[in-house]
């Protein structure tokens, strides 16, 4: 039975364009939204404009337009880029909207006449010259903690202390640069501590049927926030302020936090107003429909606390299931302005770089655990053009071209007994590939793939068409060699198609027909005509990579590159603190790393198929392994000095890390690396693991 699935991500900001690190998390839930519809499931994907607050009131100001003309423009810039990245959207709208306004003050008041409403008298700073409260970002003073100047009202970018701001010492406005005043202002609070219970039934899969409703690692942060005590939640500004107003309170206006998850419901119920779609059977108490949110994890404590009890307050359903990604690092660090690595969506696609390519290359490095991205450029290049252009679409460029020259583009009507045991064991690879894409491992999908197309690839290399179309009484094998290629080149774009929309509707144009869903891609196409081919995916040339890099400097003015750069060379506290002798425990000890580091590594168990010296290096020696669901991986190990008998390996379990970019090196592409212990040379052992364990099983 078909599933019905609404799904959203993050709403972008509208004070500024989108850049890369927006759209890892965007292009995770286009990715899954697509994969539902492949699998039958009915699925309305919303999103939207995140357009109220202060900072956009204020931005307006200063480029003198109204706050709606210019969030009407970012929305316009923000648009162009998800549609230019191939975004599958139903309905991308805004929270300045008639939709947004309604259902905002309903569940206002329902929660207000449920008795969760709270009102009370707070002290702010206030600006006396702008007449107006400041938000904590539009107050700076020296730090309480270092005695730095100019820093934020609510943390430090120098010593990462977070605090009021009114413990600032001498603050003062970026408004006017008036030293702020305190006054007492009446705020309405959400009383979330109500709602401990419902939260822990919610993370407990209460209301999901017992799964869970996100990653463990999530819901332990979450429940540290609970165990600590949940506070009230502040849901009200003071005017002058770009939002809605609150009904029953002069002068008082929703806080944005307020109203811009509720933009979800907002989209969706414009979406259902244009399209006939009942909203209940979605949002209603009793729906029996899933909601899945997509989100980055800095904003979980809003989407796992403050939304569930929110909607559960106002007789609405609660989430189904909250996916989180991690953060974006662009060659091994946080992205940087002065280094050109801060790059905005557009300046990536005005460079000429396929969007298809950063879908990719993104996949491969996703999974359900919120671990942070690195955008690693030379891997990307070099991932891209190895996977895409060396592996997927040389199948059919190597082809093709037989089909149409010799059978008029006519596949044979059967599979010879070699091809229909490849296409046995291709299908055996291809098989749980929706289970992987509906539990976010996207990864395990591209390995899958790479697994799959080096076999296709392997096969052809060893049948050689090129070589049997010279020989006109081999006909047959000829046709039967390149209509197998076809026929699995096929069932890996249906396996492709939720990351690569575009690439693999061309590729369908040349098959002569869609593939509509994961079960379709599995169909044999015996006797089917096939179109002309045309290349699908063009190689990353790096210098448009470069081009990328020069050109997201140039966005920067002078006074702004100067900034970034002071930002980018100013020291850590750590670095500034005098290095202190190691002693003798000291030197014993290693760094200690987080759990998200360690979740990074993906380790396998392998079994050694085959093990050789490799000719021309007395270090090396060549494994091939059996990786289970990933395939057969070839890796170069440096331990020829401490196993001079290779041979004896074939057989056992080794761990090695799966996820490692692959090298290419003289003797050829090692694939991973196989774990060992010792100091070196001939004090090296492996790394075992009991023969219970399945070749491909995780190392946890």
């Amino acid at each position: 039975m078909a599933r019905r699935i609404l799904v959203t991500n993050a709403l972008p900001y509208a004070n500024g364009p989108l850049h890369l690190g927006h759209m890892l998390g965007y292009i995770q839930a286009d990715i899954w939204a697509r994969a539902q519809r492949m699998q039958g499931n009915e699925v309305w994907y919303v999103a939207g404009e995140d357009a109220h607050g202060t900072p956009i009131m204020l931005a307006a100001e200063k480029v003198g337009k109204s706050p709606e003309d210019y969030i009407a423009q970012i929305r316009a810039s923000h648009e162009a880029d998800f549609t230019d990245f191939h975004f599958s959207y139903d309905q991308y709208h805004t929270t300045h909207s008639p939709e947004n306004r309604e259902l905002a003050t309903a569940i206002y008041q329902r929660l207000r006449d449920g008795g969760y409403i709270a009102r009370r008298d707070i002290q702010q700073l206030f600006d006396p010259e702008r007449d107006m409260f400041l938000p904590d970002r539009y107050i700076k003073g020296t730090c309480p903690n270092c005695g730095t100047p100019d820093q934020y009202g609510d943390n430090c970018e120098n010593c990462g202390a977070t605090y009021a701001p009114t413990d600032l010492i001498a603050p003062y406005s970026v408004m006017s640069g008036a030293t702020p005043v305190l006054r007492d202002s009446e705020h309405y609070f959400f009383e979330l501590g109500k709602f401990e219970s419902l939260l822990r039934d919610w993370f407990g899969g209460k209301f999901t049927g017992g799964k869970p409703v996100m990653d463990s690692g999530v819901a332990a942060k979450l429940t540290e926030w609970l165990d600590d005590g949940l506070r009230d939640w502040d849901i009200s500004r003071d005017a002058p302020y770009f939002g809605f107003p609150i009904p029953d309170a002069p002068g008082k206006f929703f806080y944005v936090w307020l109203d811009a998850p509720v933009g979800y419901l907002a989209s969706f119920k414009a979406l259902c107003d244009r399209n006939g779609v009942r909203f209940d059977d979605f949002l209603g108490a009793d729906s029996t429909a899933e909601m899945h949110h997509f989100l980055g994890k800095d904003i979980i404590n809003f989407h796992g606390l403050f939304w569930p009890a929110m909607l559960h307050g106002a007789q609405m359903r609660t989430p189904t299931a909250l996916h989180v990604n991690g953060y974006l690092t662009v060659n091994g660090a946080k992205m940087s302005k002065s280094r050109g690595t801060f790059i905005q969506a557009r300046t990536y696609l005005d460079t000429g770089l396929d969007p298809e390519a950063l879908r990719y290359y993104f996949a491969t490095m996703l999974g359900p655990q919120p671990v942070d991205v690195d955008l690693d450029l030379k891997s990307f290049e070099e991932r891209v053009n190895s996977h895409l252009v060396g592996k997927w679409a040389n199948i059919a460029s190597r082809t093709a071209g037989f089909l149409h020259t010799h059978f008029g583009g006519r596949l044979a009507d059967r599979f010879d007994d070699e091809g229909a045991a490849l296409w046995a064991e291709l299908l055996r690879q291809y098989d749980g590939v929706e289970a992987l894409y509906e539990a976010d491992e996207f990864a395990d999908v591209s390995r899958r793939f790479v697994a799959m197309a080096d076999t296709v690839n392997g096969y052809i290399a060893a049948k050689a068409p090129w070589v049997i179309a010279k020989d006109e009484t081999r006909r047959d094998e000829l046709q039967q060699v390149c209509s197998f290629a076809i026929q699995a080149f096929r069932l890996l774009c249906g396996l492709l198609k939720p990351i690569l929309p575009k690439a693999v509707a061309a590729a369908e144009d040349f098959l002569g027909g869609p593939i509509v869903d994961f079960a379709d891609a599995r169909r044999e196409l015996f006797g089917h005509t096939v179109n002309a081919f045309s290349p699908l995916f063009g190689r990353l040339d790096p210098k448009r990579i470069e081009a990328m890099i020069d050109a997201s400097k140039e966005s920067l003015t002078p006074a702004e590159q100067a900034k970034a750069a002071a930002a980018d060379a100013k020291p850590s506290k750590k670095a500034k603190e005098a290095p202190k002798p190691m002693t003798d425990a000291a030197a014993t000890e290693t760094a200690t790393i987080s759990i998200d580091d360690f979740a990074k590594l993906d380790l396998r168990v392998g079994k050694v198929v085959a093990c050789e010296f490799v000719d021309g290096s007395d270090k090396l020696l060549r494994f091939e392994l059996d990786a289970g669901p990933l395939g057969t991986r070839q890796i170069f190990s440096g331990i020829r000095a401490a196993y001079g008998e290779p041979e004896k390996l074939v057989g056992r379990n080794v761990v090695f890390i799966a996820n490692l970019a692959p090298r290419k090196m003289r003797f050829g592409v090692s694939e991973g690396m196989i774990l060992s212990a010792g100091d070196g040379g001939a004090d090296l052992f492996l790394l075992d693991a009991d023969q219970g364990a399945a070749p491909g099983a995780t190392v946890r």
